[in-house]
């Protein structure tokens, strides 16, 4: 029988054969171990270090590589190369996540989702660090912290905390939440889900010209939620399934696409419009900044190796190309700072370097050197400083932020924009969703909030009303509080 299988000589991590790899080197048949038994302490040294730290939101994740295509035609928007011209394809690589649940939980878990595509461009990497919902829990970074203890483990019990969970919602929680509690927050896998940036991005022209920008992807393979019953049977029969439906898709010869859509605003309209742009809790109404088609993403190749690409994969919203900016959302300003420091901590110092995240199309120049896991040759021997005589760099002046008048004390301050919080949730739960899908909402929302205080529920059923009445009530009703929100 001849045998088919490939032959490789088993070596050490520095490329020495190995002898045997079954028995350690002892002090005769019954030892001790010797530790000079190199291919042992190397084996089990590395091994206490296979695990990096996973990462504390969007942990367990499914990735994909493709392109993006432009379509249509939005210099007149954005400067950026990867938009220069119709027909130009940038290759990307996209990964998707649940956000609160550690690694070993389940796809099907109720939660926003992660939608993250890096773009490989000429002039460096592109992020688009989103999520497959337009708006998110809390306005201020300061908070992020504790929102996300929140929807972590007690930790006193180490166990999920329903009272936790709700008690540190308030009002400006109310439009994802009420998201989050439909059927859009157990999505049919990654492939039939929205992406979005959900912040207010800037975008620059070549002539100067700035706009306020949302993006949005929209799936082409049609949005398709599970209901509560169907995501709670999946967690015990396939807790991998948005990650196995992904990958098996792929594998087959199969693609996944989204068309990329933009909102713009002009800059002056974003200071007077009715409700803050820069508040993440908000959108804009589509018939006020209507969709405007840009191109197609799709994702046609699966990794190679899981740990290499996915989860070395590093992210972040400050991963800008010239044409792009951030704006004044606090909640962007505060992840700019976050996400690189995350990925040093959990990656090191040159998590850049990692094949997955390097700007390979771009050429790296600059006076960063050393550092743990430094593989690009360090810069080999240019100077580390400039100005200098010895090295000749050069800048882009063309490439410079655009200009913004910033005026006011410093100080830390609520919202000074009109400030509703409750309009919004209260017409997508009036106007957008289906008699099923406003059943379902308050099902999903009482079966979880029932195990949370009677305090607890009672304020959160108040800030319902505030939104709907009919949507309070139902909760309300479900609860056992009165119907009649004046009793309340």
């Amino acid at each position: 029988m001849t045998d088919t299988k490939n032959t490789s000589v088993l070596t050490t991590s520095t490329g020495s054969p190995v002898d045997d790899n079954q028995n350690s080197v002892t002090a005769g048949e019954y030892g001790p171990v010797l530790l000079q038994d190199f291919h042992l302490i190397d084996k089990l040294a590395h091994f206490d270090r296979e695990r990096i730290p996973e990462r504390v939101v969007h942990a367990k994740g499914a990735g994909a590589w493709g392109y993006f295509e432009v379509t249509h035609d939005v210099t007149k928007f954005c400067k950026a190369k990867v938009f220069e011209t119709v027909g130009k394809r940038t290759p990307v690589f996209t990964r998707f996540s649940t956000v609160g649940g550690e690694k070993g939980s389940a796809d099907t878990e109720r939660d926003p989702r992660g939608f993250a595509v890096k773009f490989y461009t000429e002039e460096g990497n592109w992020d688009m660090v989103g999520n497959n919902t337009p708006v998110f829990f809390i306005r201020d970074p300061i908070k992020f912290p504790d929102f996300i203890h929140t929807q972590k483990r007690n930790p006193q019990t180490n166990l999920k905390c329903a009272n936790m969970f709700w008690d540190f919602f308030g009002s400006e929680s109310a439009h994802q939440v009420t998201i989050l509690f439909s059927d859009r927050g157990t999505p049919d896998g990654y492939r039939r889900m929205n992406g979005y940036s959900s912040h207010t991005f800037k975008w620059v022209n070549e002539q100067g010209e700035a706009f306020w920008v949302k993006l949005h992807f929209k799936t082409d393979s049609g949005i398709k939620n599970f209901t509560a019953a169907e995501a709670d049977a999946l967690k015990s029969t396939n807790p991998d399934y948005a990650t196995e439906d992904l990958f098996k898709h792929i594998a087959q010869g199969g693609s996944a696409s989204w068309t990329l859509n933009v909102q713009v605003m002009p800059i002056n309209d974003g200071y007077k419009y009715r409700w803050n742009i820069f508040d993440v809790t908000k959108v804009w109404p589509h018939g006020d900044y209507p969709l405007i088609p840009v191109g197609k993403l799709v994702l046609n190749r699966n990794p190679e190796n899981y740990f290499a690409e996915t989860e070395q994969s590093a992210f972040s919203p400050s991963h800008l190309v010239p044409g792009m900016e951030p704006s004044l959302d606090k909640m962007l300003q505060g992840r700019l700072f976050s996400y690189p420091d995350t990925h040093r901590h959990r990656l090191g110092a040159n998590y850049d370097q990692i094949p997955v995240n390097c700007p390979y199309r771009a050429r790296v120049s600059n006076n960063q050197r050393d550092g743990p896991m430094c593989v690009n040759g360090n810069q080999g021997s240019k100077v580390n400083y400039e100005p200098t005589t010895f090295h000749n760099y050069k800048v882009r002046p063309e490439t410079k932020l655009s200009t913004q008048t910033l005026t006011g004390l410093v100080g830390r301050f609520k919202p000074a924009h009109p400030n509703d919080d409750f309009s919004q949730p209260g017409a997508l739960f009036r106007k957008v969703m289906s008699d099923k899908d406003k059943s379902n909402t308050v099902s999903n929302i009482v079966g979880h909030i029932k195990n949370a205080n009677r305090d607890i529920q009672e304020r959160q059923v108040r800030i319902f009303y505030k939104c709907d009445a009919e949507y309070g009530s139902k909760i309300a009703t479900a609860l056992g509080f009165p119907a009649n929100r004046s009793n309340l």
